[in-house]
């Protein structure tokens, strides 16, 4: 344990402060055009940063490449999810449109021919999944699994970043159990794995809650694929189809209920989101 958990104070320590200083170049003395395209209005109208998304895919990166204690298919695994996902998300932050919205939207327009931002990134972060997977698993059947499990982890981390603070809480809460299973049961490598994502998220937590900026797709999209990939690395063969299929059924849902609503109906869940946030705006 002990060993697993030096690996794993280097990969979060390295993240944060990878993904702190990336954030302070990126938003120090940048364009007025450059701040422009990477700005978008929150849910009180309010103009904030999307720079934190490429900030957490940059922090993230460094440390996936320069954690001690990862295994270098693991590793390359690491940077094809996270910078993968990240770069394709980035893309639909700079590029999409509102014509679609949605896995169904987007889907739909493809079959009517029309190849949108967002079909543009599905079908890449399908793509990036099944490379990190392959890089993991043993035979076609467990890499299709696992790629469908990472892309669809990308995309579900999305869903969740609608309001402050959401998309890494929810990260936070997800992958720091998977950090604790590796840690006891001795697992360095899913140890090291782990950290890295929660490290860098960690660091970005206070700016995302401040409402000065947001992930956008670049950063939720990374983090959720590499909280996907440290979970089919963890998780038995029977727990990997059951985290495929909990993805598959919240992503389902999220076409029909609006996560945003159910999160403020349940105490709990509310009390969560909350947490850290600006008060809501008096009606």
């Amino acid at each position: 344990m002990a060993r697993g958990l030096l690996y794993a104070l280097a990969g979060a320590a390295i993240g944060a402060a990878a993904a702190r200083a990336a954030y302070a170049a990126f938003t120090r003395n940048r364009p007025a055009d450059l701040s422009g395209r990477w700005t978008r209005k929150n849910h009180r109208g309010e103009a904030i940063t999307l720079l934190e998304g490429p900030a957490f895919v940059a922090g993230s990166g460094a440390a996936a490449a320069l954690t001690p204690g990862l295994p270098g298919r693991l590793r390359l695994a690491a940077l094809v999810a996270g910078v993968g996902s990240g770069t394709l998300g980035a893309y639909d932050d700079l590029y999409g449109t509102t014509s679609s919205k949605g896995f169904k939207g987007h889907l739909t327009a493809l079959a009517r021919g029309e190849v949108t931002s967002g079909a543009v990134k599905i079908l890449g972060i399908g793509a990036t999944g099944l490379g990190a997977a392959a890089l993991v698993s043993e035979g076609p059947v467990d890499t299709l699994v696992n790629g469908a499990a990472i892309a669809g982890a990308a995309n579900l981390a999305n869903l969740f970043d609608l309001r402050p603070g959401r998309a890494i809480k929810v990260g936070l809460l997800t992958g720091g159990p998977l950090l604790a299973a590796a840690l006891f049961h001795d697992s360095p490598a899913a140890a090291a794995l782990a950290a890295v994502p929660l490290g860098a998220a960690a660091a970005l937590l206070p700016a995302d809650l401040g409402e000065r900026a947001m992930l956008g797709d670049a950063g939720a999209n990374s983090l959720g694929a590499l909280l996907g990939l440290v979970a089919v690395t963890k998780l038995g063969r029977p727990g990997r189809y059951a985290l495929l299929g909990t993805v598959a059924a919240l992503t389902a849902a999220s076409e029909k209920v609006s996560f945003t609503k159910v999160i403020a109906g349940n105490p709990v869940l509310n009390r969560l989101d909350m947490l850290g946030r600006r008060p809501a705006d008096p009606v």
